[in-house]
């Protein structure tokens, strides 16, 4: 699946009756609160000695993911030209 597939079949879940400081707000609280998660899933291993869960992180990263694309869209950006951009930032 490419990004922009991603990006419009997640925007299916999405709340677009919202205005955009909600959508923005939501997003990036999400993100944030996601992120989170999958550092907890790292504290538990590094420091707990839990093995990685690398269903649970999959499933987190997912949702990670789903924000990501979710702020792309209520900012008018292609999550493609998102990761594209970084590419090339990387790169240079």
């Amino acid at each position: 699946m490419d990004f922009d597939a991603y990006q419009r079949l997640a925007a299916r879940t999405a709340q677009p009756e919202r205005g955009t400081l909600e959508r923005v707000t939501n997003g990036a609280l999400g993100l944030a609160g996601e992120a989170g998660e999958v550092v907890e899933l790292v504290k538990k291993h590094r420091y707990h000695g839990h093995d990685l869960d690398t269903a649970r992180m999959q499933k987190e990263l997912g949702d990670v993911l789903w924000y990501i694309a979710e702020l792309c869209t209520v900012a008018g950006l292609s999550l493609a030209d998102v990761a594209t951009a970084n590419i090339d930032k990387l790169r240079a």
